[in-house]
């Protein structure tokens, strides 16, 4: 396939880091015998905390060593112009006149509402060409509602501007570009901090987190999320939206634990996660739930997987994948990293055929979020260079790209 090689992007990192392989070992504290092996292709993959540490020794985010994702150029090409809408949106020019409010008598707070409801579906669903097509009118529409109205109706406005600008940094973070992701984030905090929304600063700080984590930030990340969950906790846990903000940000700050190599301090989270999300049945769900951050059983047992996995301990992942009874909102986005990891498990047992049979189902599942993730590129390459090649094999790797 053609997808750039993770020892590839490394080695050339390296090299524009004037780097020898002895010197970046001793920088990130991976062994040499790991980079050597990785650039000579001889290792395809590596557990997650030693990316960051590699990411870390290199002085580069670790989106640019994972060469995740592939779908805006990064290379100093010009980006195509519903990209330079998107920015354009999120971050208006400095010095252009205000402009006169107009069409407000046509936009309503639920017609805008429904729209960021459908604008996260796309998200989700990995339709990131529409969702920029759509996302810069959302978040217009939502700035106008901000400015006016009386104070409740403006407070509401904020409510609406925050999640557009949040789904603008998610978007963003997917696109490769988190730097833009970031300035997306903090218009959405400084928008919640005026709105009607007590959860929403929380919501938003949980993907500020996660894009720290992109950018192996793990400690900022960690931070972050636990002082917002220790507010939550305190004050919002008694309906399920509470309970899903929380649970969201106990996952996330378990993630960083993780990702810093302390599995058993993120295990431990992660359990009890799993028994908070049992509250959620015990409550009236939310008004509209995808505007609320992703939290249920589900989203908890997918989360221990894709950590079991990171940390190289396949036969745990696929015991926790076992039985996973998927809620009927999970986004195609999770059920895309289930079956992802449960695929990545199956490999490092070596048993081809069943990660060909779990990237047979991503395909049937989510076509367009398994062309989005290198891992599954990673994934078929590894079962391509094995001792075997199983039936189906062969056109999964025509579908990401060809095979070789």
């Amino acid at each position: 396939m053609a997808t750039e090689h993770l020892g590839d992007r490394m080695g050339r990192l390296r090299r524009l880091a004037g780097l020898t392989q002895e010197g970046l070992a001793e920088r990130s504290g991976v062994s040499v015998d790991v980079i050597r092996k990785l650039e000579q292709h001889r290792k395809h993959s590596a557990r997650l905390p030693t990316l960051h540490a590699l990411a870390k020794g290199l002085g580069a985010e670790l989106t640019a060593l994972l060469g995740d994702p592939p779908g805006v150029p990064s290379s100093g090409e010009t980006e195509p112009p519903q990209l330079v809408a998107v920015r354009r949106a999120i971050m208006p020019p400095l010095f252009a006149p205000p402009a006169e409010p107009t069409g407000v008598e046509h936009l309503s707070l639920p017609l805008l509402r429904a729209e960021l409801a459908d604008g996260w579906t796309l998200y989700h669903s990995a339709g990131f060409g529409r969702l920029m097509e759509a996302l810069p009118g959302i978040i217009t529409d939502a700035r106008l509602l901000a400015a006016v109205g009386d104070a409740e109706q403006r407070a509401a406005g904020q409510a609406a501007l925050g999640k557009a600008l949040q789904l603008g940094g998610h978007l963003a973070i997917r696109l490769g570009k988190t730097d833009l992701a970031l300035s997306a984030l903090e218009r959405a905090y400084a928008a919640a901090g005026q709105s009607s929304d007590p959860l929403l600063a929380p919501m938003v700080s949980n993907s500020v987190a996660w894009a720290y984590q992109r950018q192996a930030r793990l400690d900022d990340a960690r931070n972050l999320a636990v002082h917002a969950a220790d507010g939550v906790e305190r004050e919002c846990t008694g309906t399920a939206e509470g309970v899903r903000v929380w649970g969201g940000l106990l996952m996330s700050a378990a993630t960083s634990y993780a990702r810093s190599d302390d599995y058993e301090t993120a295990n431990v989270m992660m359990v009890e996660a799993e028994k908070a999300a049992g509250r959620l049945a015990t409550l009236p769900p939310p008004a509209e739930g995808r505007l609320v951050s992703v939290f249920s059983r589900s989203s908890v047992r997918i989360e221990r997987v894709r950590l079991a996995v990171q940390h190289e301990r396949p036969e745990e992942a696929l015991a926790l994948a076992k039985g996973i009874r998927l809620s009927r909102d999970t986004p195609p986005s999770w059920r895309t990293w289930l079956l992802l990891d449960v695929a990545r498990a199956h490999t490092d047992m070596g048993d081809a055929p069943g990660a060909v049979r779990a990237l047979q189902s991503l395909r049937r599942v989510a076509p367009g979020w398994m062309r989005h993730h290198t891992l599954a590129v990673a994934i078929v390459s590894d079962l391509w260079n094995g001792p075997t090649r199983p039936p189906g094999l062969r056109k999964l790797a025509e579908f990401l790209g060809g095979a070789h």
